[in-house]
Parts: C-alpha cells; sequence; structure tokens
C-alpha cells in the first residue's frame, strides 16, 4: 500500500495506533480516557475515511499473464504488463511524433552520427535505486538483439559509451533514421529499461528479477496464473510534467491498486461488468458488444482507429512451408471476408485490406496483390501439386481462450484442406501457443508447422518495424524465414533519408512477400473496450495503459 501524506501515516492509522497503545495501558488508563479514543476513531473514520480508502481498479485483460518478461515474450499481454512497471526512453505521442520520456534531453552531432542522451533526474527503480546511464546501455542491448527493428539498428551502432551517471551516447557506423523511431516504438518488442543486473540476463532466457521504474509495481507474491495479477503505484515515481499524449507525456497513476482479474469464459466476465464486480473488459467479443451497449453503466470506448491486422505466420524450417510453393499456394487459398467473419463478424469493426502496411497509413499499398486472398481454390492446388507436396500434415495452432484469435485456426484449416493439405489443427490457450512457437523441433517433436495471431497496426507501420518481415534466418522472430532480397530491402529501407521514396521500397517488400511468403495478412479490425461510466481518464493508444485512469464514485 503506498505511503500516503507525504509519507506521515494517514490519521485513521494514527488512531489505530493510539488505540493500540492505550490498550496496553488499560490497567492505568481511566475509562474515559478509552471511551474519548473510541469516539475519535469513529469520528475520523466517518469524515476522513473516503478520503484516504485504496482506490482498486479492476480489469478483465484479453489473456491470462503468465510470462513476465517483454523482451523474451512478443505476447502483447506481457508487453501490457511491461508498460505497468517499465518505463521507456522515449515514447510515440497521439499524432505519431517521438518524444523524449524518461529522457530529459538529447543532442545529435552535425554529422548525425552521435546521439548524446541525457535522463531525467530523480528517476528510481522500484527497490529504491536511481536509474543510471548503464541500466539504459544494458537494456538497449538486450532488446537490439531480440527486436526486429531493434536489430536492424543495432547494424548501424558502433557504440554505446556511458558519459556520466545520467549521459550516454549512440554512435553510429553510418547515419540512419532508425534511432528515435526505434526506441520509441509503441509496441513489441518495447525497449523497455531495466536495472543492469536484469538487462544482462540472456536475450534467451527469461528474466526473473521484474524491478522496473514505471508507475506500478508488480506485487509478485499476489500472482496467481490463472486468477489475478496485482499493481500498486508506486509512489516515487516521477511523471513528466506534459499532459499524457498516447504512450508520452505524464504518467500519472491515479488509482492504488490494480488487479487483473482472469476470467476465460467471456459472458462470466460480462456479466461481472454488469453487475460492477469489474471496471473494465480489455478486449469484450464483439457478437456480445450489443448486450453492452443497452446497458446504461457501461461505454464502449474505441481507442485506436487503425486497430489490429491478422496474420497466418509459417514456420519455415519443416514440412510442409519448408517448400516456398506451398507456402505460395496460401495466397490463393485463403481469403479475408472468411476470418473476419468468424471472429469479428459486424463490419462495423473490419474492413477487407490487401495492404500490407495497414490501411489508411502513409506506405498504403495494393501494390502485387491482384487476384491474391480471393480463395481460388484451382491455382492454390495447382501449386501444390508443382511442390510435390508429400502429404505432411500442417501442425495448426489454435488458442482458444482469447476471443478475437478463437476462430482463426478453424478457417484457416477448412480453406487449406480445400486447397489440398492435411491438417492437424492442436488446441490450448494462447500462452501455451506463445511458449510452444518457440521450439524449433519438427513437428513430431513437440513444434509447429504455423498459427494465425493479430499485430497492432503500431508494429507494423513499415519493413523495419514489422517483425515477421525479418527474414534474418536464426536471428528472425519465431518462424524463421530466411531470404536475402528481403533482408537487402529492409536495409534499403533503413538506409534511405529521403521519406519521398520509401513507399516505392516498401512496395518492393510487399510484392517479395508474395514470391517468398513469411507470413500472410488477413484484414484489419478494430477492438472497443468495455468501461464502467464512473471509469474516466483511459488514454487514446494503441496499447492498453493504465496511467491517468480514474475511478469516481458510483
Amino acid at each position: 500500500m503506498p505511503v500516503l501524506n507525504h509519507g506521515r501515516l494517514p490519521p485513521i492509522r494514527q488512531t489505530c495506533l493510539a488505540l493500540r497503545s492505550a490498550s496496553r495501558r488499560r490497567q492505568s488508563l481511566p475509562i474515559v480516557a478509552l471511551l474519548f479514543a473510541v469516539g475519535l476513531l469513529t469520528t475520523v473514520l466517518i469524515l476522513a475515511g473516503p478520503a484516504f480508502a485504496e482506490t482498486e481498479l479492476t480489469i478483465v485483460m484479453h489473456s491470462d499473464l503468465k510470462l513476465l518478461d517483454p523482451i523474451w515474450s512478443g505476447g502483447y499481454i506481457t508487453r501490457n504488463h511491461g508498460y505497468m512497471i517499465y518505463d521507456t526512453l522515449f515514447a510515440t505521442d497521439a499524432a505519431g511524433q517521438i518524444r523524449p520520456q524518461m529522457v530529459e534531453r538529447y543532442d545529435v552531432s552535425a554529422d548525425k552520427l552521435t546521439y548524446t542522451l541525457t535522463l531525467r533526474e530523480g528517476l528510481l527503480w522500484h527497490d529504491g535505486k536511481p536509474v543510471a546511464a548503464e541500466d539504459c546501455v544494458a537494456s538497449l542491448k538486450r532488446w537490439g538483439s531480440r527486436d526486429t527493428m531493434g536489430q536492424k539498428l543495432m547494424t548501424f551502432v558502433k557504440d554505446m559509451p556511458v558519459i556520466d551517471t545520467r549521459t550516454f551516447r549512440i554512435v553510429l557506423k553510418e547515419p540512419t533514421g532508425l534511432v528515435l523511431p526505434a526506441l520509441g516504438k509503441p509496441s513489441v518488442y518495447v525497449p523497455f529499461m531495466m536495472p543492469k543486473r536484469v538487462a544482462d540476463t540472456s536475450p534467451n532466457e527469461q528474466i526473473t528479477d521484474t524491478t522496473g521504474s514505471g508507475p506500478f509495481v508488480f506485487k509478485r507474491e499476489n500472482w496467481k496464473p490463472g486468477d489475478k495479477v496485482v499493481y500498486t503505484r508506486f509512489a516515487q515515481y516521477r511523471p513528466r510534467p506534459e499532459p499524457p499524449s498516447s504512450l508520452a507525456g505524464g504518467k500519472v497513476a491515479k488509482v492504488d491498486r490494480v488487479v487483473w482479474k482472469a476470467i476465460s469464459d467471456h459472458q462470466t466476465a460480462i456479466n461481472a461488468l454488469l453487475n460492477g464486480e469489474v471496471d473494465m473488459i480489455e478486449s469484450p467479443p464483439h457478437d456480445l458488444l450489443p448486450v453492452l451497449r443497452k446497458d446504461a453503466n457501461v461505454k464502449l470506448l474505441n481507442r485506436d482507429q487503425l486497430g489490429f491486422q491478422y496474420a497466418f505466420r509459417f514456420n519455415t524450417l519443416h514440412r510442409p512451408f519448408d517448400n516456398v510453393k506451398i507456402r505460395q499456394a496460401l495466397w490463393y487459398a485463403f481469403n479475408q471476408e472468411d476470418f473476419l467473419r468468424a471472429t469479428i463478424g459486424d463490419p462495423t469493426y473490419y474492413r477487407l485490406c490487401k495492404a500490407l502496411f495497414v490501411c489508411g497509413t502513409p506506405l498504403e499499398s495494393t501494390k502485387g496483390m491482384d487476384g491474391l486472398l480471393e480463395s481460388n481454390f484451382d491455382k492454390a492446388r495447382a501449386l501444390i501439386r508443382e511442390a510435390g507436396y508429400d502429404g505432411t500434415p500442417v501442425a495448426l495452432l489454435h488458442p482458444t481462450d482469447v476471443a478475437v484469435l478463437a476462430n482463426l485456426a478453424p478457417v484457416a484449416k477448412s480453406l487449406m484442406e480445400r486447397a489440398g493439405l492435411k491438417v492437424d489443427m492442436q488446441s490450448m490457450d494462447w500462452q501455451t501457443l506463445v511458449t510452444r512457437v518457440a521450439k524449433k523441433e519438427p513437428p513430431a517433436q513437440g513444434g509447429w508447422s504455423a498459427f494465425v495471431t493479430a499485430w497492432a497496426a503500431a508494429d507494423i507501420l513499415n519493413p523495419v518495424m514489422t517483425g515477421f518481415l525479418n527474414a534474418s534466418c536464426d536471428t528472425a522472430m519465431r518462424g524463421w524465414p530466411c531470404d536475402a532480397e528481403i533482408e537487402r530491402l529492409r536495409d534499403q529501407f533503413a538506409h534511405e533519408t529521403n521519406p519521398a521514396r520509401l513507399k516505392g521500397i516498401a512496395e518492393a517488400v510487399q510484392i517479395r512477400i508474395t514470391q517468398y511468403p513469411t507470413h500472410i495478412h488477413l484484414g484489419q479490425w478494430t477492438q472497443p473496450m468495455a468501461v464502467r461510466r464512473n471509469i474516466d481518464g483511459i488514454v487514446s493508444a494503441p496499447v492498453t495503459v493504465l496511467w491517468n485512469v480514474e475511478k469516481k464514485p458510483r
């Protein structure tokens, strides 16, 4: 529980301590004094109690939290956990601009090769120790070995020397426009800052120490996977003085305690919200939104207009998807409408979009997409025959506990079977799937062939940022595509300093993945959040963040 009254005990606790002391002296204390103390306590409870009551916000998230390392796991629930307890050097605001966050000031040398970053004063880790430049350098190195954009940025980095306790530099081999966009990237993998002792953990191992410097503290002793996650306000956090703007600005924790409640049954979660037992549902199923609209005590908030994009991910290491023609066949077998109808249902919340880099963005294009994603099964079957398909079944992972993902695998299975592939669909919860896809073993030994997931638009706005486009073989994201041409184009995008030329490079990437498929994008959709009307201040952002949120009396 956070300390109130600037370190002084609240009046209620002072009175309780006085009563406890009095009880120890009860042999010598006149009865009238005890009665006076009881009366005083009653008065304080009546008059001052509400002002010092702990405010608790209870929310049902889209998934249960089982993995705690946001650099090891790309799961969005782990990313959301990261935003609760960690902070970032820079952040993306509502206008898409990169703004300093933990950084007080930064300078760029005239030759664009040296970035000097100075941290804000007074930043503390949750254990009370000051945040230091060496912590940030270690954190960037770990993140940069894992994140798609970070990996590309690190190819430009020559050195990151520590200058003093609060200052360090990023020295480049050659100029690139990636530095600030990478350090301020909004989603997976987010460059969260951790203490050096934690950041020194191998990126291939999960951290065990969850010390952060963000606005909330993770209460590990109260964490019960399958039941709840508990966070408390970090009283010593120093927010920036400006108002919040998406993921940038002041992160002011306005509630004392946050509880993520795991409720796997969607109807049960809806009933809990309607009855006031929980305050928010992050991702209510779209088919239950009409029920929520009818309740005057509930409001629906659409916090991110670009929303999400579905994606079918191949494992290119093993049969059958080690064969490029079999992967190409799915460009013809799939169509976006079937996936979107099965999961979202209401066209109000989805759109067909063949643009790899999301409709409604500067890099939106349909170049190279003619004739694809239209369920041309004749063409799909012809490619599968040309590939010499030997009947190896597709080990398709099927998450069952996330509403917006649960119906995707059955649709993919149906369409693949119509194209002539055998499919072994294996059902599991999402966190088990996230762990499973880290395995490089063949499907028969516990590995996998494919899964269908969703990316926030904020994660896939260009070729360098989009994780599934990393085709660097062993250092690529799970699925491990290996294509020199995609990597050449991504390098070209990273080196390009003329914004007018970026779209042409992005279109070349889009054409290339129809030839060497790393994944297939399956349509765009938005997800409203359901909130009790006494909850206010929710920040519009591509990530669910809980700073600035107030819980008012009903």
